[in-house]
């Protein structure tokens, strides 16, 4: 087999993807001078691309396998295999307005713009989750039907609203209003630098993670599959292994039935006998929020309660059986 191509984003979320990898077991080298860091498994070539670029180059087959934004895979509109949500690199994307807007979301603040012969206009990088999201507005649907608002770049225009413009942004964004637009179509964590430009959010459009991605010709493969979802298993028991925490306990034997039956959340135990033979020790993973609602039952019949937070959690069964399914549907 080739070795796979795998894409990870540069920018904002190079060092989470990073730290995310030490988790996993895998070893990224150093990223500050190269787009090409080292890797400690042999048969994977790692190249560091803008996340905005990952979809389409995974969607083309140049690269098998990728990690990007889910906002990006949306707004590429990109033909991939999503494998799996890394729940890490949250963000929402906004509509923001300047502070003195007084209308209360952006429908009323477009008729707004409009009762007063003047076209909307949008600063953003996503032009097509503008569009999209322009045209969900029961004005816009009021005033254009199913026409395309114009999309503004610096090398082609495209669509027949020029009523409503959409104008690629290519950074600070936020410095656009209210010359340049009536409002920004932008990513944030917390709002700090949107309220220091003297905007405000009138209405968020979705919420994005870090997602792992394939090319579907590269599930084809069989070798290449195999090797895609060894990364699922590692990378998968990241995620799991952040929600779940590993307990022991120690219970005497005539009480063991009487744990297992009033705590279901005890998913398939290992039970061991103790050097005392009316005791067992039972260990598990459960999910993190269930321990507080489990402790009153463990602490009346048992003791020796441990906690430990595994750094992974591989669930091998689930990724067997999402690959059989893969398989079965490319055959």
């Amino acid at each position: 087999m080739d070795k796979l191509k795998f894409a990870i984003p540069k920018g904002s979320l190079q060092k989470a993807t990073s730290d995310f990898f030490a988790k996993s077991g895998y070893k990224l080298g150093t990223m500050e001078r190269t787009y090409r860091p080292t890797f400690n498994d042999p048969q994977i070539e790692i190249k560091v691309l803008r996340p905005q670029e990952i979809p389409v180059f995974v969607s083309e087959g140049l690269q098998d396998i990728g990690i990007t934004g889910e906002d990006w895979v949306k707004e590429n509109r990109a033909d991939v295999e999503i494998l799996q949500n890394l729940e890490y690199g949250k963000i929402r994307l906004v509509i923001a307005v300047p502070k003195d807007v007084a209308q209360k979301d952006m429908n009323e603040y477009m008729e707004y713009i409009w009762n007063q012969g003047k076209n909307f206009r949008i600063s953003t990088e996503y032009l097509n989750i503008a569009s999209e999201y322009l045209k969900a507005q029961p004005n816009y649907k009021k005033r254009f039907g199913d026409q395309d608002p114009l999309l503004v770049t610096p090398w082609w225009k495209k669509g027949d609203n020029s009523k409503a413009k959409i104008f690629l942004s290519f950074g600070a964004t936020e410095a656009k209003p209210p010359e340049n637009s009536d409002c920004i179509m932008d990513v944030t964590e917390t709002g700090t630098t949107l309220d220091a430009n003297n905007l405000k959010i009138i209405d968020t459009v979705l919420y994005s993670t870090a997602t792992l991605i394939a090319n579907k010709k590269a599930l084809e493969d069989p070798e290449k599959r195999e090797k895609i979802y060894d990364i699922v298993a590692l990378l998968k028991g990241v995620v799991d292994g952040q929600k779940r925490i590993h307990i022991f306990v120690n219970v005497k034997k005539e009480n063991l039935q009487t744990l297992l039956t009033e705590l279901p959340a005890l998913k398939n135990p290992t039970i061991s006998p103790l050097a005392d033979d009316t005791w067992v020790s039972v260990n598990t993973v459960i999910e993190k929020d269930s321990l507080i609602e489990l402790l009153p039952t463990i602490r009346k019949i048992a003791q020796g309660l441990v906690v430990y937070e595994p750094r992974q959690v591989l669930a091998l069964d689930e990724i067997a059986r999402r690959k059989e399914s893969n398989a079965t549907s490319n055959s």
